[in-house]
């Protein structure tokens, strides 16, 4: 007898799935290491959650085992509460939809066994409904240890430079044989300044360790170095830290669910670079996955194999290296001591032997390292190591929050000649902050950003001032209007003059590229390119050549095919639109039909531009030494250099109609 067809098509459905799902497991390799503790805990929510991001399971703490204690719940005022958050597309729904929010007082108990943890917190530092964010003032403790004080969430996250809307720590904490379990307190800061301050928490994360992996192990009879002395120390269980830095040098960013399985978050190039001196050279090596890691010198689960598949060099040029460094400045709190760990593999096949790369390394201007030598650290090509450093930072100079630990990487003087490779490698980097004599880890909050409040401009000063301003305007003017005379002028001579030599594209047929939204652009302007050359030029848009971050999207150098008679490269930068750019396609198409018009050797000039595939994609002149901005406001020294302005601008002014008028 013929079975029904749907029975047929739900038996079918039934064996696709298990294959699919057997596959999917198959090919989904287990982690590194399991921790032992793995508590995942979604404030201000009831129930649980499956997480598909890092598949877990994340519990709520209403009506559970992680329900905070209030300290004035028998009373029945002001005990803490739970909330949703409002809603953003760019917030990540656990554990950042929720959270537990009180004036007062509460706190959390984990039972836990014995050993080493990361204790992890979130912070989505909004307003929820009758707690304003700016009221967000509190101290956070564990262990008899304090992680926060005084700490203003909404200031953190405003102060940041990446513009971040939510907030993420991690502290580390031994947790004894006699005690097995954990309080982690949050205390309002209130006071009269502050009445109605409040704590709030949106997410705990408590994750096991493998022992000694940051703690120097009992039979290590050395411990770690202390900079600047021939001194060692060890770090004891009676010690707590909290991570400040964790990147993957030169290589993609790895989130949590691409660790070893303790759930660390690796930052990317792009965030190193905002570190590395303007001076270095900015050589990110590509990533080699062809090698087979041995992980013989250290245990597999100190970093996942793409920190030591993928590094920082200074490069092939050796006399390029013998007048420079590698030198990142990594801004942290003064009066601390700090644990500096350095990941380091050779995984380029022509560093093989002893004596190949021979380097030092200095951290806080201090000798770290006299003859660093991976090989003949880790015995050979492809094996994975690291090494630590401690060092304390002094008090900065003045009401400075933060001072520059730099760590500076350069070939080593006596090996110029014996050396095959005149150079330096740095794959991987951690800092840790440990806790004071007081058991205290917390630093002072940054300064919150500066209003744009309109100049008051005392009566004595009034007429130099307006003196002042009216020559600066009058001078700005004066260029301005030669500019745009000299724009015309551009615009009727080199009309239709196409831009030749780079690239290998024809120009469109009908002399028009349609962009997003219907506008057109005239492409005799400049060089369309298509997007198989952007992508060769970028390697596929690989993170690895960010060279900018800004509102427009990223900005990439690379390198151009002139396609001349030597079948040369030219080096160029290329900035690629965010695709959710709103008024991307207008400011795109004025960009090209203004920049495209000018041409002079004190100006940045616009190549090309491609627009396939929807794409809105400019490629310019790349500027080796970097834009006026960053000598300005990032130069190589740690400070900025303060300059006289009226002077500069004045200055300016006068070159630039100098300029125009030659």
């Amino acid at each position: 007898m013929t079975k029904p067809i749907f029975i047929s098509h739900l038996y079918l459905s039934l064996c696709l799935h298990i294959i699919i799902a057997t596959t999917l497991v198959a090919t989904d390799p287990p982690p590194i290491y399991t921790p032992v503790e793995d508590i995942t805990v979604k404030c201000g929510y009831s129930g649980q959650l499956f997480n598909e991001f890092d598949k877990r399971n994340w519990r709520g703490d209403i009506n559970s085992k992680f329900t905070p204690i209030d300290v004035h719940q028998a009373a029945g005022s002001n005990t803490s509460v739970s909330k949703d958050a409002p809603r953003s597309f760019s917030v990540s729904q656990i554990p950042y939809t929720t959270v537990r929010l009180s004036r007062s007082e509460f706190t959390y108990r984990f039972n836990l066994t014995a050993g080493q943890k990361f204790i992890h917190l979130y912070f989505y530092p909004v307003s929820y409904p009758d707690f304003d964010r700016s009221e967000a003032l509190f101290s956070v403790k564990a262990g008899g240890f304090t992680f926060l004080s005084d700490f203003n969430a909404s200031v953190n996250a405003d102060a940041d430079a990446d513009g971040v809307e939510t907030l993420y720590r991690e502290f580390c904490i031994n947790i004894e044989e006699e005690e097995q379990s954990l309080n982690i307190t949050f205390t309002p800061s209130r006071s009269k300044a502050s009445p109605d301050a409040y704590a709030f928490i949106n997410g705990i994360e408590i994750v096991s360790m493998p022992p000694n992996l940051y703690y120097t192990a009992p039979e290590d009879p050395h411990g770690i170095e202390i900079i600047g002395t021939e001194n060692t120390i060890r770090v004891e269980n009676n010690t707590a830290m909290e991570t400040v830095y964790r990147i993957n040098i030169g290589g993609s960013g790895l989130s949590f669910n691409q660790d070893t399985g303790l759930y660390r978050n690796w930052e990317s190039v792009s965030f190193e670079q905002t570190y590395l001196d303007n001076a270095s050279p900015r050589r990110a090596l590509p990533m080699n996955t062809s090698l087979h890691l041995n992980f013989s010198k250290t245990p597999n689960y100190s970093a996942p194999e793409q920190v030591y598949q993928t590094g920082r060099s200074m490069g092939p040029d050796p006399t390029i290296n013998q007048r420079h460094n590698l030198t990142w400045g990594f801004p942290v709190h003064p009066k601390f001591s700090y644990l500096v760990r350095l990941h380091f593999c050779e995984f380029e096949p022509q560093i093989s032997k002893i004596g190949d790369r021979v380097f030092q390394i200095y951290i806080a201007n201090q000798m770290a390292e006299t003859r660093a030598d991976i090989i003949d650290w880790s015995g050979g090509n492809g094996i994975p190591t690291y090494r630590d450093y401690f060092v304390s930072m002094p008090s900065g100079t003045g009401n400075e929050k933060k001072v520059f630990l730099s760590i500076t990487l350069q070939p080593h003087p006596l090996h110029w000649r014996t050396s095959r490779y005149l150079d330096a490698i740095l794959n991987g980097l951690e800092i840790f902050k440990m806790n004071d004599t007081n058991g205290n880890l917390a630093g002072p909050d940054p300064n919150p950003p500066l209003p744009h409040p309109k100049e008051v401009i005392p009566p004595s000063k009034k007429g130099s001032r307006t003196h002042f301003i009216a020559v600066v305007a009058g001078a700005v003017s004066a260029a301005l209007v030669l500019l745009s005379a000299l724009g015309l002028l551009l615009v009727f001579r080199h009309r239709r003059k196409y831009v030749k030599g780079y690239g290998h594209s024809s120009r469109r047929a009908a002399n028009s590229t349609n962009l997003r939204g219907g506008s057109s652009l005239p492409s005799d302007l400049c060089h369309c390119f298509s997007l198989t050359e952007i992508k060769a030029a970028t390697e596929n848009f690989n993170e690895i050549f960010i060279i900018g971050v800004g509102g427009f999207g990223h900005v990439y150098k690379g390198t151009i095919n002139t396609g001349g008679r030597d079948s040369g490269t030219t080096p160029v930068a290329i900035k690629r639109l965010k695709s959710e750019s709103s008024q991307g396609a207008q400011e795109f198409k004025t960009e090209i039909e203004l920049l495209s018009q000018l041409r002079h050797q004190h100006l940045v000039s616009l190549i090309g531009y491609c627009t396939d595939e929807g794409e809105m994609i400019l490629v310019y002149d790349y500027m080796a030494l970097g834009p006026l901005r960053d000598h300005l406001y990032n130069p190589p020294c740690p400070r900025p250099i303060l300059l006289q302005w009226r002077r500069v601008v004045s200055g300016i002014s006068i070159r630039n109609i100098t300029v125009l008028t030659s």
